[in-house]
């Protein structure tokens, strides 16, 4: 059974329900294509990660961002 986790960063309304409806339906498909699995056993999984959760550089993202301004 393939087992997807995608992560992405929540920021402006991103990505919205239609949004990841879409990345499921196709990062399905492309399972199916690629490994020649069983859709009915595709599981994909997306974690929205807070901004200010993550870091980079030993800063977080927030604060890169506002001293890039």
């Amino acid at each position: 059974m393939p087992y997807v986790n995608i992560k992405v960063t929540k920021e402006n309304g991103e990505p919205t329900k239609a949004q990841k409806a879409e990345l499921i339906e196709g990062v399905t498909e492309l399972i199916c294509k690629v490994l020649g699995r069983n859709r009915s056993s595709t599981v994909v999984v997306i974690d929205e990660i807070d901004m200010a959760n993550y870091g980079l550089g030993g800063q977080s993202i927030e604060v890169k961002r506002a001293n890039k301004s």
